[in-house]
């Protein structure tokens, strides 16, 4: 009988097959995380230091060659802002939302920014846009965005009957003036100012200016690791309003919460560069994809890396093999439009 107490049965699973409760259950999804973001780590060092480099008339290593980069880190660090804001956001949006198709822009950022850049135009002329240049001039742009998605989530969020859906609805309804709007002004405009205001109108990195960035980086960090630091209770929100509510958490604050930082996060990123629609719906889509999980800690990293890497790679394969550099908005539209339909068509419903 001593013998058989002792004797051990050897388990039939694999070791490298052994099960947690975990974001990442198994060896395997464990191994394939690390391998997916440390391949995204080597693309984007090496886009970015492609963008420093490539085409760089100087001989590497002397001190022309890093003031002609230094002048080249101003566009990898509008993209990284960009990235990191679209992917967060989005990322977040859709959680609240219980929707992986739609995205921020559906409350009307982009046609706020559209608008507000129609408006100087119209009024006061190409000069107009030069006005809207200064820091100050960026600061009104993210309170009046920030302004108008806090007034349009405190009003239809609050009350017995607040309905995240129907907050969607009135976005989208107010977009869409805010659209025709900005329509009716640009018919008006005389033929030349018209041009000047298409070409602010595509999102581009070349809108930028390295002057915004004391107040756009502490703003996006700011909102982004608030939002990462609440990883956790964004998962227990992505379970449903009763999940969430029976494990004890107050369903409405979360979002409101996660809401205005997602404001905060859109309205950067829309001042900074102009719109970018299907950005964030591209890396968003990819990220879920690649990190092969639920939990926002480890999504959230994969989406921005994602989207450094799709926006640099773009503009340093658009700039160097096809010598158009001007087409990249265009191109990732046209992409994430593709990739948006092709999910659609895919699910069969929105």
């Amino acid at each position: 009988m001593s013998d058989l107490t002792t004797l051990r049965i050897p388990s039939r699973v694999p070791p490298d097959r052994t099960r947690d409760s975990g974001a990442l259950p198994t060896r395997h999804s464990r191994v394939r995380y690390r391998l997916v973001v440390g391949t995204l780590l080597v693309l984007a060092v090496g886009f970015g230091f492609g963008r420093l480099a490539w085409g760089n008339p100087e001989p590497f290593g002397t001190e022309g060659f890093w003031l002609i980069a230094e002048m080249r880190v101003t566009d990898l660090t509008v993209m990284a802002i960009v990235a990191f804001c679209q992917a967060t956001a989005t990322v977040s949006f859709q959680t609240v939302t219980h929707n992986r198709i739609i995205t921020p822009s559906i409350m009307g950022f982009e046609s706020l920014y559209v608008l507000v850049q129609t408006s100087a135009v119209y009024f006061l002329g190409v000069a107009g846009l030069v006005a809207l240049t200064g820091t100050r001039q960026f600061v009104l742009q993210v309170v009046l965005m920030v302004g108008l998605s806090l007034l349009l989530y405190g009003w239809l969020l609050s009350g017995r009957y607040g309905n995240i859906h129907v907050m969607l609805l009135i976005g989208i309804i107010i977009g869409g003036g805010l659209g025709s709007i900005s329509s009716f002004m640009q018919r008006l405009l005389t033929p030349s100012d018209f041009d000047v205001l298409t070409a602010r109108l595509f999102g581009s990195v070349t809108n930028a200016n390295a002057g915004y960035f004391p107040v756009a980086i502490p703003l996006c960090l700011g909102a982004g690791l608030l939002l990462w630091a609440g990883s956790h209770r964004l998962n227990v929100v992505a379970l449903g309003k009763d999940a969430t509510l029976n494990l004890g958490l107050n369903h409405r604050r979360e979002v409101l919460r996660v809401l205005f930082l997602v404001s905060i996060l859109m309205a950067v990123s829309t001042a900074l560069v102009g719109p970018m629609t299907f950005l964030g719906f591209l890396v968003a889509t990819l990220a879920y994809q690649l990190a092969d999980t639920y939990d926002h800690r480890r999504v959230f990293p994969v989406a921005f890396l994602i989207g450094f890497v799709v926006l640099s790679g773009a503009y340093f394969i658009l700039k160097n093999v096809f010598y158009a550099e001007g087409v990249v908005s265009i191109i990732i539209e046209l992409v994430g439009g593709s990739v948006f339909l092709y999910v659609i068509l895919k699910k069969g419903r929105l």
